[in-house]
């Protein structure tokens, strides 16, 4: 039989939190990504990890927490925690992949569309991976047309995340960016969610895993955390706030000439080469 899905079962509570978490997790991903891009060289990869795990654990964070509010009548809803791992981990690697490709390449022409496109490719895969580690007494089917929608929600709002953390315009532009991702990561985990269509069997067969209180509610404690230490970062270093550049010297790249200001001789030389050069010209007396 067709079972009830109610994406809302705690009313606005789940929706408004998750949509926090997007946020928080895109604005570190996406200030850490602008970092790097004014980083010197070595420190590079550390600024790209530090916001591909900040961007994958805000948006599984927002997924889970969504889910919490995620209700079946007629069968209880489990989860499988292998599924559920599974699904923290594709996130991380492949939004990390796309990151270090924009992080490397620059926010622009083939490099911005190749890293939007598998940064939305790892949301999406978060989010249908994690749908997959549920078990209850029924079967889940999609309508492909909006499950194709999701996906393109979360390829657009990837790349253009991902553009604005190019820009390195300071704080509030991030900020905006980060309201828009969140806006965009949580519409796209509601639009897959509208994509679903549940038939119950109705056989009273326990489902196997672990509830949604059991397994998500401690599981989320570490990405949260990390979250937290994320921000901690990212506070107590001076040029998050201003994007400007660092103060260090420019790296020297293969093939590019490092061009140095000429710098004039002080007065204290050009006091002490006047009288040589008048002496050499005077001719000496015999």
């Amino acid at each position: 039989m067709q079972g009830t899905v109610d994406g809302f079962s705690y009313g606005l509570v789940t929706p408004l939190v998750a949509y926090l978490m997007a946020c928080l997790g895109g604005a570190l991903g996406l200030r850490c990504t602008t970092r790097s891009m004014t980083a010197p060289r070595p420190w590079r990869p550390a600024w790209l990890a530090l916001g591909s795990v900040a961007i994958g654990s805000g948006i599984w964070t927002m997924h889970f927490i969504g889910m919490m509010g995620f209700a079946i009548e007629g069968t209880p809803i489990h989860y499988d925690r292998a599924l559920t791992f599974a699904s923290l981990a594709v996130g991380i690697v492949m939004v990390g992949t796309g990151i270090f490709i924009v992080g490397y390449r620059g926010p622009s022409g083939t490099a911005l569309f190749t890293g939007g496109t598998v940064t939305g490719l790892g949301i999406a895969s978060m989010h249908y991976l994690g749908m997959a580690g549920m078990s209850l007494d029924g079967r889940l089917e999609y309508d492909t047309v909006v499950v194709a929608a999701s996906v393109a929600i979360a390829m657009a709002a990837a790349s253009a995340a991902l553009w604005a953390a190019g820009q390195v315009r300071g704080f509030l532009w991030s900020v905006g960016a980060s309201l828009v991702m969140g806006l965009a990561v949580t519409g796209m985990h509601y639009t897959g969610m509208a994509a679903l269509d549940v038939h119950v069997h109705g056989s009273a067969v326990p489902a196997e895993g672990e509830s949604a209180a059991a397994l998500l509610g401690p599981l989320m404690i570490g990405p949260i955390a990390f979250l937290v230490l994320a921000g901690v970062v990212v506070a107590v270093d001076p040029l998050m706030i201003t994007g400007g550049p660092p103060a260090h010297r420019a790296e020297h790249r293969p093939g590019v000439p490092a061009h140095s200001p000429a710098r004039r001789p002080s007065r204290s030389r050009l006091r002490h080469r006047g009288p040589v050069e008048r002496r050499s010209r005077t001719p000496q007396r015999r």
